[in-house]
């Protein structure tokens, strides 16, 4: 069998049984049936463990059965497929992947966003990553005609926000964050950089939106009222990890957070016009009526052209 097919019996498994909850072999075996994959054939046991096995190796995701509740399979850690992790990642995209695949006839029916950008130097960040290896790269920012060099920096972690790849890198003992994307050139450098024992992804941009830490705006809490129409959105989609609904009327929500008001969350609340606006710090308030105010100068001088 084809490599490519056996990941696409493995996503389809793991798919299934997270779906599911519980589900017995049988049921398995129902479903599978029903695929173009299994070609009218049952999938064995021997070949479930094997899938199992690979899922587990491959993805870190351990697939058990509950003998006492009918010997139904389930997920054991499903706290590696909450949304902010690499796993959960891997299998929307190869979800979508092998639906697409078994959907071909209707690829002009499927409509896409872009893949995300940068992937040229993925490979090579990663592996710098994985060996603590510094790297040396050429960037140029959007609007700047200068391209810079970086030598000797340390990669610290990737970051995919908005289709787009971000490296958080230290530079001369300061943490600076580089778009993929905008890099020219890079390479591994035989340098090798020793990580920060207390360092943690997750928490470095814990507190923040996005991917840009902007240390003069300390986080702190923010409401924003939002509208009824907007309301369910929100539940569904949360801005922020730390959003809490601590208000509910017939008319509207309110919803707290604990984050840095950075330009990347106040663009993000710009971007819902008038179906959400802040309530407090009021020096949120007055930053994005600012804001506004500037936006309404600008459609008034199109006026004049």
């Amino acid at each position: 069998m084809k490599t490519s097919d056996l990941f696409k019996e493995y996503i389809w498994l793991l798919n299934t049984i997270y779906q599911a909850g519980k589900i017995s072999f049988t049921d398995i075996n129902e479903k599978w049936l029903r695929t173009e994959m299994s070609g009218g054939v049952e999938i064995s046991r021997t070949t479930f463990n094997r899938h199992k096995d690979a899922i587990e190796d491959i993805y870190g995701i351990i697939i058990e059965c509950d003998k006492k509740d009918g010997f139904k399979y389930y997920i054991a850690n499903k706290s590696v497929l909450r949304e902010d992790t690499i796993q959960n990642w891997m299998l929307s995209s190869l979800t979508v992947h092998t639906a697409v695949q078994e959907g071909i006839s209707l690829h002009n029916r499927i409509l896409l966003e872009d893949i995300p950008s940068g992937d040229k130097h993925l490979q090579t960040v990663l592996e710098a990553m994985k060996a603590n290896q510094c790297i040396s790269f050429t960037y140029q920012k959007y609007n700047d005609a200068k391209v810079k060099t970086y030598s000797e920096a340390e990669p610290y972690c990737l970051k995919l926000y908005k289709q787009r790849w971000y490296m958080l890198t230290k530079v001369k003992k300061q943490f600076r964050i580089f778009s993929l994307d905008r890099i020219k050139s890079l390479e591994t450098s035989a340098q090798s950089f020793q990580l920060d024992k207390d360092f943690d992804a997750e928490g470095h941009f814990h507190d923040y939106f996005g991917v840009f830490r902007d240390e003069t705006m300390p986080p702190q809490k923010v409401v924003i009222r939002v509208s009824k129409a907007e309301r369910p959105y929100l539940r569904d989609l949360p801005l922020h990890h730390s959003q809490k609904e601590i208000v509910t009327t017939d008319e509207y929500s309110d919803f707290s957070y604990f984050i840095s008001p950075s330009d990347d969350f106040i663009g993000e609340i710009l971007r819902k016009k008038d179906r959400l606006y802040v309530i407090s710090p009021i020096e949120l308030r007055k930053k994005m009526l600012k804001n506004i105010e500037e936006m309404g100068k600008n459609y008034k001088k199109l006026k004049k052209v």
